[in-house]
C-alpha cells in the first residue's frame, strides 16, 4: 500500500516583475499554508519522503509545512522536474518514487495537481486551491504500478475558516 499527499503551493504574488519560478508567497498565502499545515499534522503518516518543486512559492510552502508538522527542513528533496504544470510529467515523477518509501508528500503546481488527483483519486475536484491538501491511498505495493486510488482526505483553506 502507498500513500500520497499532494499539496498545491500557497498563494503567490504577481506584484514584482519576477520570473514565474521566483514568485514568493503573499501574506494570505503564508497564513493559509500555516492554517492547513497546522490542521493536518495529525493526518500525516509517521514516516514519509518529502519532495518539492524548486519554485520559490512551492519551496516556501514546503518549509512552512515542515515547521508545523515537525519534520526537518533539510529532509525536503527539492526537485527541478516538479516545476511542472503537466500531469503526465507529474505522474512520471511520482511513479519514480523508490518503493522503500510507503508515504510521499509532494509540493507542486496546478494544473498538474488537479488533473493528477482527478485521474488517480476517487473524488472529482474542480480545482485544488492554493494550499490545498489531497491525500490518496493506493492498494499497489510499487509506486511505478499505482492505479486508481481512494481519496482519503481533501482540505482547502476555505474549509478551515
Amino acid at each position: 500500500m502507498k500513500e500520497l499527499i499532494v499539496v498545491r503551493h500557497a498563494k503567490s504574488s504577481w506584484d514584482a516583475p519576477l520570473r514565474d519560478k521566483d514568485r514568493p508567497l503573499t501574506s494570505k498565502g503564508i497564513q493559509d499554508a500555516h492554517l492547513v499545515s497546522s490542521y493536518i499534522s495529525n493526518l500525516i503518516p509517521k514516516t514519509f519522503l518529502v519532495w518539492s518543486s524548486t519554485a520559490k512559492r512551492a519551496s516556501e510552502t514546503a518549509i512552512i509545512f515542515a515547521q508545523n508538522i515537525s519534520f526537518p527542513v533539510e529532509s525536503i528533496v527539492f526537485k527541478e522536474e516538479l516545476y511542472t504544470f503537466d500531469e503526465i510529467k507529474l505522474e512520471r515523477i511520482i511513479k519514480s518514487c523508490p518503493n522503500e518509501y510507503e508515504n510521499l508528500i509532494l509540493f507542486g503546481h496546478n494544473e498538474a495537481i488537479t488533473n493528477f488527483v482527478n485521474k488517480f483519486g476517487s473524488v472529482f475536484i474542480d480545482n485544488v486551491s492554493t494550499s490545498g491538501f489531497v491525500n490518496i491511498i493506493f492498494d499497489q505495493n510499487g509506486w511505478d504500478s499505482i492505479e486508481k486510488g481512494i481519496t482519503k482526505k481533501v482540505i482547502f483553506p476555505r474549509d478551515l475558516k
